[in-house]
């Protein structure tokens, strides 16, 4: 899968500084290779578990002790979430990271926040994306949060090569 990215509050360069968990991600994305009869959210959704997994990420870690809510992958003090699920989630999934990176929890320097390319028409429409989180609003909703998410959000938009 081809993706772009987005760097906010000089994420990039916190990642740049785990060169090894960067390329670890990436990883991750270049062996995700359905064929369009698999492409679903579920299917995805499965696959990028697999792989995380694979290169020993602990999966679904509790936020914090008080909450419910868990992130998807953690490992080397990067949290990532993988968002293929409605818009409506964007805000819980941007403090998940805050709430992870902050005063005494200190679980994570920077997120990781991997969504689709709504622009993608073939992946939102053909394969059932409608709705779903994309790359495009989540990178014009975040300067809008300056205040509340303090944490760095690398954010990765997929489409189909």
């Amino acid at each position: 899968m081809r993706f772009r990215t987005y760097s906010y509050r000089f994420a990039e360069q916190v990642l740049n500084s785990k060169y090894s968990t960067k390329k670890e991600i990436e990883d991750v994305i270049a062996s995700v290779n359905l064929k369009s009869v698999e492409m679903s959210r579920p299917n995805l959704n499965k696959v990028f578990e697999k792989e995380f997994l694979k290169r020993s990420w602990r999966p679904q870690e509790k936020v914090s002790s008080e909450l419910a809510a868990k992130i998807d992958f953690i490992k080397d003090r990067v949290g990532v979430e993988v968002a293929f699920v409605h818009s409506s989630f964007l805000g819980i999934d941007l403090l998940k990271f805050q709430t992870m990176s902050y005063s005494n929890l200190d679980k994570i320097d920077l997120g990781v926040y991997i969504v689709i390319i709504v622009m993608t028409n073939k992946m939102k429409k053909k394969y059932g994306f409608k709705g779903s989180i994309g790359f495009e609003k989540v990178i014009k909703y975040l300067p809008h949060f300056r205040s509340a998410i303090q944490v760095p959000i690398f954010v990765i938009g997929l489409e189909e090569e």
